[in-house]
């Protein structure tokens, strides 16, 4: 027995398929735009630019709030989606399915870059510890007292005697 389905049920599920597409769109070109900062933030880190790197890293938080927020959005919609999918066309339902493909390609991509420049900054905070250590030993000042610490060791009078 086919089911036959209303016109506003047909409207509501074209809906429903155009609204989870550009939410798959949206959510593909945040994570291109996500991707190429940390391409960027890769160069900063080995040019050893503190002030690029702190940009970056705020860019970044925005970008993966802006994620956050679409995911949230996306997760109902996509129930939606898979409750209507049988009645979808084939074209759109294959269209559906190569962009969440394309997603998932540059989520992977995403974290990869992502654990590169997290190796880096390690590499490269462990090499400035490393140059503070040698500095510290090599200091002259290193075991020396305060200038002012020694001025300390004068005695100085405490009681006051006063004969009225």
């Amino acid at each position: 027995m086919e089911q036959t389905l209303t016109q506003q049920e047909l409207d509501e599920r074209v809906a429903i398929l155009q609204r989870f597409r550009s939410l798959l769109e949206k959510q593909r070109n945040k994570f291109r735009e996500y991707l190429h900062v940390l391409e960027q933030q890769q160069d900063t880190i080995a040019n050893e630019d503190g002030d690029g790197i702190l940009a970056h890293t705020e860019l970044e938080t925005q970008i993966l709030e802006h994620i956050t927020g679409l995911q949230k959005v996306i997760v109902p919609v996509q129930s939606l989606y898979q409750t209507i999918a049988g009645d979808i066309p084939a074209a759109d339902n294959a269209n559906i399915e190569q962009m969440q493909d394309d997603l998932e390609r540059i989520r992977r991509q995403v974290l990869n870059q992502n654990e590169k420049n997290r190796e880096l900054l390690r590499a490269h905070i462990k090499q400035i510890r490393s140059q503070l250590d040698t500095l510290m030993q090599h200091s002259p000042y290193r075991g020396r007292r305060s200038i002012y610490a020694e001025n300390t060791a004068v005695a100085t009078g405490n009681m006051i005697a006063v004969d009225a």
